[in-house]
């Protein structure tokens, strides 16, 4: 065995095998693994050294598109955005910090290219929106480069911030990468892992509405073999809507043996507590805001909204030689989440009052196991430069789903000074019903170079999953196997170095509903079908100082549930949604001290097939725009060094109006939020920061139905004082 060298910068990176395959022959009724891992690596050409990880800890690439930089969200080919054809940004998490985000939700909207959020308490704060699909069933969150499973529409983890090393985003269809479920697009959280170095940061902060904030992240050798990497991060907020107290918690550790020069295994565990605030909503009066209402809790007094979240991975890379790279990855993930809410808000004009109704209690108890593995061959085929990577998926998701369904209960109260009253339960809490997914998957990735400057680069998946679910009240239950292959096929041209022309053709599927916990009613229906035509260029130019890219798109969705035009009691498999448009980014570095991001996307974004059952009669929304898809998103961000030791730094986010239900009847304002921040370094290694939020208090909504909007932060500020050592 030869040492091998992770190379840093836009050099690519070795790979290793992982411990082998905690027994696949095993994956039955009663255990299975599966696994999704970061994408293999590659040994250098020449001199090899220990297999080493290197940049999490520092925050590589603070500012720019990265765009020679190697990512895993957008190839398991360990690919840079330069070289592959598609959608692909990475966010360091030094620039994540320095503009003040503090969960993963504010750093992909505020700074991703076509991302909005819809984050609600009912999703778990974390729904997407981009290329003009939306949820979780079709945008989906990786972690470390491997896919949470969704259950009953809500995904908690991961949540904050301070533990990402960089978050990595592909637009687009992403199923021949990942599986079903991810049409529009993914977001790859990657965390800070061991370094050979030591590297040690802490921070508190106070703000408005009684918020505290406090951080710390340590990591570094243990001896000549073994590093590790800690960081741990926990919030507090009184919140800014009346008895909307918040707090979260997350700890990530991670310890690394570098058992022989081309053999590393690492060992860590991610674990997330949230309360976060108990707002619902706040309802609208005859179909508008009323800024009255803006700080209002329409909730009860004894309501509750907790979400834990545990993730434990055992990772092995081996560097087998120059040629071949092997990697396991072996992972164990718990959620466990409860709401108790009155969660519906309506104005009734003949009372003045608002009507409270769906008092809902719920549990959600998921287990999810997995194994990936993966191999990956550089070498030549007839005679020209090859790149290939292969493997396979499995996974094992229990679900069990506790409530008190049919949801009833019902109250009023004074728009202007609730009494938030009691929680009413007539139906009563009990397991309601249970889910077993096992789920393979098999795969292949090619990278072939016909000359040094044109590459063809494709994929291909087959996923099989296999659904069980019991109803525990009609104590009834079925069984549903699943087929699909999704494969894309994509060139990139290299014009000059630093400037390259791409297109792609991708396909996908889409499950009808979230696939653990998917219902009865959906169970005889296929996955829905997408496919995307994509060409576009990018540039790294000045050295790396600049960086452009401008995509042009057109994306289908076929087989939707849709009612059957002549029979409003019979739903069908045949709707369509379809979406084109254009998107472009910009990083520049104007003059020393001085940078501009700039990015946006305008969408056109349509039902072209889909009937819905309106008071017992088929009603068609072809041409309508589908719900919570903004058609017109932008973000700026400037910052100026303009003395020694200060920073200056500001942001605006633009979201256009979007529609709260499929007869665009209901809309929800566009709306412009700006950021804004000042640093000062007292020291090398010491930063004071004041940030403001929302700086001119716009009153906005980011989720919500035709009776109740889920509003945006209002006006806030922040002092954070944050240190190396």
């Amino acid at each position: 065995m030869r040492p091998v060298h992770l190379r840093s910068g836009p050099a690519r990176r070795p790979s290793s095998l992982a411990t082998l395959l905690l027994a696949a022959a095993s994956f039955g009724p009663a255990t299975a693994f599966a696994a999704d891992a970061e994408p293999p690596v590659t040994p250098a050409p020449v001199t090899l050294s220990p297999v080493t990880v290197t940049g999490n800890a520092a925050d590589p690439a603070p500012a720019g598109l990265a765009l020679d930089r190697p990512n895993t969200g957008g190839s398991r080919l360990d690919l840079t955005p330069l070289e592959t054809p598609a959608s692909v940004e990475v966010i360091s998490g030094r620039t994540i910090r320095d503009r003040g985000q503090t969960s993963v939700i504010e750093a992909v909207t505020q700074n991703a290219t076509g991302f909005t959020s819809l984050a609600a308490p009912g999703n778990g704060g974390s729904s997407l929106a981009t290329r003009g699909f939306a949820g979780h069933g079709s945008v989906m969150q990786l972690y470390d480069g491997t896919r949470l499973y969704v259950g009953s529409g809500t995904v908690t983890f991961p949540f904050d911030s301070w533990s990402a090393e960089r978050i990595e985003v592909l637009r687009g269809p992403a199923s021949v990468l990942y599986g079903e479920g991810a049409i529009g697009g993914v977001i790859n959280v990657v965390p800070k892992r061991p370094t050979a170095d030591a590297r040690h940061e802490a921070m508190v902060a106070i703000g408005t509405d009684g918020t505290r904030r406090t951080a710390f992240g340590s990591g570094g050798p243990v001896g000549e073999k073994l590093s590790y990497r800690l960081d741990v991060s926990g919030n507090r907020s009184n919140g800014w809507v009346d008895r909307g107290d918040m707090k979260n918690l997350a700890v990530s550790g991670a310890v690394r043996l570098q058992a022989t020069p081309d053999f590393a295994v690492t060992l860590s565990n991610d674990y997330g507590d949230q309360q976060p605030q108990e707002y619902f909503g706040t309802p609208l009066i005859n179909g508008g805001l009323n800024d009255a209402l803006r700080h209002r809790n329409y909730n009860v007094a004894d309501s509750a909204i907790r979400y834990r979240d545990n993730w434990t991975q055992l990772k092995a890379e081996w560097a087998v030689s120059d040629a071949l790279t092997l990697r396991n990855t072996a992972y164990h993930l718990t959620s466990h989440r409860h709401w108790k809410d009155v969660e519906s808000y309506a104005w009734i004009p003949a009372t003045q009052r608002i009507q409270r109704s769906s008092y809902i209690e719920i549990y959600h108890d998921q287990r999810q196991v997995g194994d990936r593995f993966d191999a990956t061959w550089r070498g030549s085929l007839f005679g020209l430069k090859n790149e290939m990577v292969g493997g396979f998926d499995l996974n094992r998701i229990e679900f069990k789903h506790t409530n008190n369904s049919p949801y009833g209960g019902s109250s009023s109260v004074d728009p202007f000074d609730p009494a938030p009253g009691l929680f009413l339960n007539s139906a009563g809490t009990s397991p309601r019903s249970r889910s077993r997914t096992r789920q393979y998957a098999l795969f292949a990735e090619d990278r072939l170079s016909l000359t040094p400057q044109l590459a063809l680069v494709g994929g291909i998946r087959y996923d099989a999953p296999t659904v069980e679910r019991w109803d525990l009240v009609a104590n009834s239950s079925y069984t549903k196997d699943f087929h699909a292959t999704s494969w894309r096929t994509g060139a990139v041209y290299e014009v000059v170095p630093g400037l390259a022309l791409y297109g792609q053709y991708a396909t996908a599927v889409d499950p009808v509903g979230n696939l653990i916990s998917l219902s009865p009613a959906q169970k005889d229906f296929e996955l829905s079908t997408g496919r995307q035509l994509e060409i576009g260029v990018k540039q790294s130019f000045l050295e790396g100082r600049g960086e452009w890219t401008l995509a042009a798109y057109r994306l289908v969705k076929d087989k939707l549930l849709t009612t059957d035009p002549n029979r409003p009691a019979v739903t069908m498999q045949v709707g369509r949604q379809s979406a084109r448009g254009l998107e472009a980014s910009l990083s520049l570095g104007l003059w020393e001290g001085v940078r501009v991001d700039v990015n946006g996307a305008l969408l056109q974004a349509k039902y072209d097939d889909f009937t819905q059952t309106v008071s017992g009669r088929a009603v068609s929304y072809a041409g309508n725009v589908p719900t919570g898809v903004p058609e017109r998103t932008a973000n700026i961000w400037g910052s100026w060094a303009f003395l020694p030791g200060w920073e200056a730094r500001a942001g605006v986010q633009y979201v256009g109006k979007t529609y709260a239900d499929a007869a665009n009847t209901s809309v929800r304002p566009a709306y412009t939020v700006v950021n804004a921040g000042l640093d000062y370094h007292p020291t090398d290694n010491t930063k004071l920061s004041l940030r403001a939020y929302n700086l001119f208090d716009e009153v906005y909504a980011v989720a919500g139905g035709t009776t109740s909007w889920v509003l945006g932060r209002p006006r806030s500020a922040e002092l954070a004082f944050s240190m190396t050592f």
